[in-house]
């Protein structure tokens, strides 16, 4: 089992069962909502289980997906596309050592200038 907290500990959840590989994502709306690169796993919705969620607010980025982040502290939780089966958990949240290592780099086309991705891993431009 797999814990995690935002920032203040008002959101907890946890998570059944070993965790992908995450990948870390470049694209602007990422940067934005993260303040840097996105790095996440994605995991089954029956997997996760969160306490405090009335503290997550939901911010419909696109059409298609949704980011959970904590109403008090501000904490990038979630990246939920609702019509998937699974819902993304950004890595920086989890509270317990994950035993998993990033897979490759995506959107690396919208990266911040400010920062090189020198760590060999695949990098799709989009």
């Amino acid at each position: 089992m797999h814990k995690g907290s935002c920032l203040c500990g008002a959101v907890r959840f946890t998570v059944e069962g070993d965790l992908a590989a995450p990948t870390a994502c470049h694209c602007t709306k990422c940067r934005k909502h993260t303040g840097h690169y996105e790095a996440g796993t994605d995991v089954k919705r029956s997997a996760l289980t969160v306490s405090g969620e009335e503290h997550v607010t939901w911010f419909w980025s696109s059409e298609k997906v949704r980011r959970g982040f904590c109403a008090i502290c501000g904490s990038s939780l979630f990246f939920d596309p609702p019509q998937r089966d699974w819902i993304g958990i950004y890595m920086g949240a989890f509270d317990t050592p994950t035993h998993v290592k990033l897979a490759m780099h995506i959107f690396v086309a919208d990266k911040g200038d400010y920062y090189d991705i020198a760590d060999g891993l695949p990098q799709n431009q989009q």
